[in-house]
C-alpha cells in the first residue's frame, strides 16, 4: 500500500455531542489510564508466567522471551513517509455516548456461531465471552484512532530511526511462550531478519511479533515525529470506533459475515494487506476492527492479574463469534505473537467538554 501524504489534521467523523524529553516528564504527563499501564510494565518484568493461545498462563523459566523496560522513543530525523501518512489519515471520533458491552442473547449467538464454523464448542467450554460487560450506554470524550493497522512498512521506519529490536522469534522462545501455532510454517514467515526491510511481500500487512511495550513505543515515537500526542487506544475507544455510530455488534452489522474480514472461516490463513477488506469497515471507517490480527490496547486486563493487557478484535485464525465490539481478552505485555498487532490513537485537542453535550 503506497503512502498517502495528507494533512496531519484528522477528518472529523460523526456529529459532535458535546514528546517529552525525559522519563520523569513522561510520567508527569500520564493520565490515570497510562499510569496503570505503566505499572503493568513493572509487574510484567517480575512475572514468571507465559500465556497460551486461549489466554491462560503456565510457568515460564526463560527470561530471554521477556522484554526490557518501557520504550521512551525520540524521533531522530529519519524519513518516515508511511508513518506520517498513517497519522494524517486518522479518524476523529466526536465526544458522546456509545453502545458498549453485550447481552446474554448476543453472547449465546456468538457461541453458536463459533461452534457452527469451528466444528467444536471450545469457546463455550472455555467461557471466552463470559466476562464481557453488560450492554449499556457509556460516554467517551473525543479521540482520534488509526484507520488502518500499523503496517510492517511503517514499523520499519520506527526500527531504523530508534534501533528498537526487530520483530523476530526463534523456535525455543516460541515454545516457551506456550502458543499452539506450529513454529514452522506459521511463525517463521513473519520473522524479520534486519531493520532494513520486513519479510518480502508483507510491507502493507500488519506488523506482528511485537510486545505491548514495543507497540506503545511506536505510537509515542510517531507522536514525536508528528508533534502530536499518540498512544495505544483504550479498550473503550477501540470498542466505540469498531461499533460505529449505530453501536453494531460486528463492525459492519449485527451478524457474522466471513466475506467482510480475514478469518479462519474464509481464509487465507495468513495476514493480509491492511486495506484488503473495505467491505468490513466500521461505521466510522475503521478497517480490520475484526479480523487480520488482534490488537493491543492501553487498558490493563482486569481479571487474573499477572501483567496482562486487553487485546481487542480477532485474528486470521479465528472462527465466528470473535471480533465483536464487546469481545476481548488479556495477554501478558511481554509476549510476541503472530496473531497480535496494533494501531495508534490519541486525544483530540480540537474538541473540549464545552461542546460535547450532556453526559449520561
Amino acid at each position: 500500500m503506497q503512502p498517502r501524504m495528507r494533512s496531519h489534521r484528522p477528518r472529523i467523523i460523526g456529529w459532535p455531542t458535546t514528546s517529552p524529553p525525559s522519563a520523569i516528564d513522561r510520567i508527569s504527563l500520564m493520565v490515570p489510564q497510562e499510569i496503570a499501564a505503566a505499572a503493568v510494565v513493572l509487574i510484567t518484568a517480575l512475572s514468571g508466567l507465559a500465556v497460551t493461545a486461549c489466554g491462560h498462563a503456565r510457568p515460564d523459566s526463560a527470561s530471554a522471551s521477556r522484554q526490557g523496560p518501557a520504550i521512551i522513543p525520540h524521533y531522530r530525523g529519519s524519513p518516515a513517509p508511511h508513518s506520517r501518512s498513517a497519522d494524517g489519515d486518522m479518524l476523529a471520533i466526536a465526544a458522546g455516548n456509545y453502545i458498549a458491552g453485550s447481552t446474554e442473547d448476543e453472547r449465546e449467538r456468538a457461541y453458536l456461531d463459533y461452534r457452527r464454523t469451528a466444528g467444536h464448542d471450545g469457546a463455550r467450554r472455555h467461557r471466552w465471552f463470559a466476562r464481557e460487560q453488560p450492554r449499556r450506554s457509556a460516554y467517551l470524550g473525543a479521540f482520534v484512532i488509526d484507520r488502518h493497522l500499523v503496517t510492517n512498512a511503517a514499523y520499519g521506519e520506527f526500527l531504523r530511526d530508534t534501533g528498537t529490536p526487530i520483530p523476530t522469534m526463534d523456535a525455543q522462545t516460541w515454545a516457551r511462550q506456550g502458543f499452539i501455532q506450529p513454529y514452522d510454517p506459521q511463525v517463521v514467515r513473519f520473522r524479520w531478519h534486519s531493520a532494513a526491510a520486513p519479510p518480502a511481500g508483507r510491507e502493507d500487512h500488519p506488523v506482528v511479533l511485537v510486545t505491548w511495550q514495543q507497540a506503545d513505543g511506536y505510537c509515542r515515537w510517531r507522536g514525536n515525529l508528528t508533534q502530536r500526542t499518540r498512544r495505544l487506544p483504550t479498550a473503550a475507544e477501540y470498542e466505540k470506533a469498531a461499533r460505529g455510530p449505530a453501536g453494531s455488534i460486528y463492525p459492519w452489522g449485527p451478524h457474522y459475515d466471513p466475506d467482510r474480514l480475514n478469518s479462519q472461516v474464509a481464509g487465507p490463513i495468513d495476514t493480509t494487506p491492511v486495506d484488503g477488506y473495505p467491505q468490513g469497515a466500521s461505521g466510522y471507517g475503521m478497517l480490520d476492527a475484526a479480523g487480520n490480527v488482534f490488537q493491543w490496547t492501553a487498558t490493563p486486563w482486569p481479571y487474573g492479574g499477572g501483567g496482562r493487557m486487553t487485546v481487542k478484535g480477532s485474528a486470521w485464525d479465528d472462527w465466528a463469534g470473535l471480533g465483536r465490539g464487546a469481545s476481548g481478552h488479556g495477554r501478558r505485555a511481554w509476549v510476541r505473537h503472530v496473531l497480535v498487532g496494533f494501531r495508534c490513537a490519541g486525544s483530540d485537542p480540537a474538541r473540549s467538554d464545552a461542546d460535547s453535550g450532556p453526559r449520561p
